[in-house]
């Protein structure tokens, strides 16, 4: 169409150009006339009529220069394109100098036919050019849209890829040396968190921009390789982790009794002077219920477990063999940390704290809310622990407590206990809780099922229903709020109309409508996902760093499915990654992370029966070092770049080595551009990395990394 156009244009310019020639050809056809009339003298009464002709043509000259200043002049101005024609008015070349009489009439029709044409030309180019971008518009198909977005974005990263570089390399040549190591006393430190700060117990999360100097954490000094799943739930080396025999033996938590064994390790076990164990525990917990055992969790729909204050992580240790998965949080602590012990053990946990911000969870998020002696006070602050529980906790699921302010049998000497445990009683029918039983120091309450409960409470109940500036699905250490939150969300579903464990984890149609997601996407997400877990595990071997690596699907050994256990996904979209690991039997759990500046899809890998939380990579990881055995990260560099920086390629790779465990893996798939920038940044870490290129995809790469175990040495 384009060509058409040009081809019309160049057409009507050679017919303008043709009526040019023709004009001035006409011109020199009547020029002689006029140099024989002036060039050769007539005597007689020829002079006589010559003088008559030249007096009558300049009075016809001077009236028609008149005319044409009081007519023409105006219409030359309005269309600047007249100069291109020569001038063919009669006065020039009138009839009377040259015997032709019809001349002047002729070119007047000729130049208006010309002019005719021109804006009739003009008009016809106008509507095929629109008629024809119209119907290439349409006739783009949605591959080709597709492609062209693409392209768009592959040169958008491109260019925001050069601007990163550009920065590092203007940092200097010292940026490219490997880092230093920290010194041996933040061997267990954690950014955001000072033990200075800790009051009551507990440790506010604060974390400002430049409060973390880049340098390699060293682990402690005679560290071991963890033991393999499961032997490593139940035994731990002890100089992996910072406690005390004093420590270990003046925990006053349920689940945090533990025994010596040698000098070397610890090793776990579930007594307590109350019970006989943690699975009696559980027990009696499912008949409080109205179940038969802990085995039966799951048929009245939980799958996510709260554990706050969880000692050591016994109790999720026990209820993960029953396909249940327990999210430990507790407080910062510099020493004997519950949650250093419980990854240790390789349990899900993660620091948090109810003093004075919300948990970085969506609303609506756990099945269960378990606290045995916690050291939570419940009836402080007017309530407000309470209310983020119900927060987090899904309709129709179960708040336990396990605490000795419960057990009635100690208010005839402890008026102060009687006194909280009135509050919390008061405090929770206000927020539609039932007390299903009480025995000795453990009460159930479960959360209402029906959301119209609060309008049915009696007016000017308090807390009050969270207004729509106040009921945010997901925050991010907001403020601890004094409303009822998550009552109007879309994702209200009581736990025991969804379907159980595993099923649970393949949402269905109408389940992917809540969070505007389409089947079609979501299944090629999973099945891509798939094919991916296949290939890195078969990547996963020091033999990737050799000249001649191994390729996905040589016949090199797999490794053993139990030689990794904790892992982080740092970018989890819709947790396709974690549903493909279990799916291929891998014995792992997957912290799912959502970056707070990225699509928010948490609330959805929650309902999946997944674990996850919200995070901003610019910040420290609310955990310990040495935390994970793999790290994994897709789409996160581009993610990151096309926002706007306001923390280095460096400092998010040297927050992965603070996170990884040594021998540790590091999986990282983006664009070429930016796994090709990653690439230079390991050797400042002292990785082993290799770049793999993906098949049928040369826009992106993957980066398969090892964190060498450098023991540190007794000065």
């Amino acid at each position: 169409m384009e060509a058409f156009a040009f081809s019309l244009f160049l057409f009507l310019h050679s017919v303008l150009f043709l009526g040019v020639d023709f004009e001035v050809t006409t011109a020199a056809m009547s020029r002689p006339l006029h140099r024989g009339a002036s060039g050769v003298k007539v005597h007689g009464h020829g002079d006589d009529k010559w003088d008559s002709q030249m007096k009558d043509k300049t009075e016809r000259e001077e009236m028609e220069k008149r005319v044409s200043l009081d007519h023409g002049g105006t219409l030359a101005s309005r269309l600047p394109i007249r100069v291109l024609f020569p001038d063919n008015s009669p006065s020039k070349y009138g009839g009377p100098e040259n015997g032709f009489a019809s001349d002047s009439l002729n070119s007047r029709s000729r130049q208006q036919f010309i002019m005719l044409m021109l804006k009739l030309s003009l008009v016809v180019i106008i509507v095929l050019a629109l008629t024809g971008s119209f119907w290439w518009t349409l006739s783009i198909s949605s591959s080709s849209q597709v492609q062209i977005f693409h392209g768009y974005r592959r040169l958008q990263e491109q260019l925001v890829s050069d601007l990163w570089d550009i920065g590092e390399i203007s940092l200097g040549a010292s940026r490219l040396k490997e880092l230093e190591f920290c010194s041996p006393e933040l061997e267990n430190h954690v950014p955001c968190f000072n033990s200075s700060d800790i009051q009551d117990g507990a440790c506010d999360r604060h974390c400002e921009p430049s409060s973390w100097e880049n340098c390699l954490v060293q682990p402690p000094l005679n560290y071991k390789i963890p033991l393999r799943w499961p032997t490593g739930r139940d035994v731990i080396w002890v100089t992996n982790v910072k406690i005390t025999a004093q420590e270990v033996l003046s925990s006053g938590s349920l689940t945090k009794r533990m025994m010596m064994l040698e000098e070397e390790q610890i090793s776990f076990r579930s007594a307590s002077p109350m019970f006989d164990g943690v699975e009696d525990y559980s027990h009696q917990i499912a008949e409080m219920i109205g179940l038969r055992n802990e085995s039966n969790f799951r048929e009245v729909g939980v799958r996510t477990i709260l554990d706050i204050g969880c000692g050591y992580g016994s109790f999720g240790a026990h209820l993960f063999s029953k396909h249940l998965i327990t999210m430990c949080i507790a407080n910062y602590e510099a020493s004997g940390s519950q949650v250093q012990l419980t990854l240790e053990r390789g349990l899900p946990a993660m620091l948090g704290s109810f003093t004075s911000k919300q948990l970085p969870y969506p609303s609506l998020s756990y099945d269960m809310v378990h606290c045995a002696r916690c050291d939570v006070d419940w009836d402080s602050k007017d309530g407000k622990y309470l209310i983020e529980v119900d927060r987090v906790l899904k309709p129709g699921g179960y708040f336990v407590w396990t605490s000795q302010i419960t057990d009635t049998q100690t208010f005839r000497y402890k008026k102060e206990n009687q006194k909280r445990w009135n509050f919390i009683q008061d405090f929770v029918e206000y927020l539609c809780w039932k007390m299903l039983s009480q025995q000795d120091e453990t009460v159930v309450w479960k959360k209402t099922s029906k959301s119209n409960c609060y309008s049915s409470r009696k007016p000017d109940s308090s807390p009050p229903i969270c207004g729509k500036g106040h009921d945010i699905e997901s925050p991010y250490y907001r403020p601890l709020q004094a409303c009822i939150g998550g009552r109007k969300s879309r994702r209200w579903v009581p736990i025991n109309e969804r379907r159980t464990w595993p099923s649970r984890a393949i949402l269905n149609k109408s389940e992917l409508a809540v969070h505007g997601l389409g089947l079609d996407d979501f299944t090629e997400d999973g099945i891509n996902w798939k094919m991916a877990v296949k290939n890195y595990w078969s990547l996963l071997s020091p033999l990737i760093f050799s000249d001649h690596p191994k390729r996905p699907g040589d016949e090199d050994p797999l490794p053993p499915y139990n030689m990794l256990r904790n892992v982080l996904d740092m970018n989890a979209h819709f947790g396709g990654f974690n549903s493909a690991l279990l799916e291929a039997g891998k014995s792992v759990w997957v912290m799912n992370v959502v970056p707070t500046d990225g699509p928010n899809h948490l609330p959805l890998i929650m309902d999946r029966g997944f674990v996850g939380v919200l995070h901003d990579w610019c910040e420290a990881f609310p955990t310990y070092p040495r935390s994970y055995d793999l790290v994994h990260a897709a789409g996160l560099l581009s993610l990151e770049v096309t926002k706007k920086p306001r923390c280095s390629m460096l400092d998010l790779f040297s927050e992965i080595d603070r996170l990884l465990r040594p021998e540790g893996w590091v999986i990282i798939r983006d664009m070429a551009t930016l796994i090709e920038s990653a690439r230079t940044i390991t050797t400042q870490l002292k990785w082993d990395a290799r770049v793999i290129k993906i098949e049928d995809n040369n826009d992106e790469r993957v980066l398969i990394c090892q964190k060498p175990f450098l023991k540190r040495q007794a000065i």
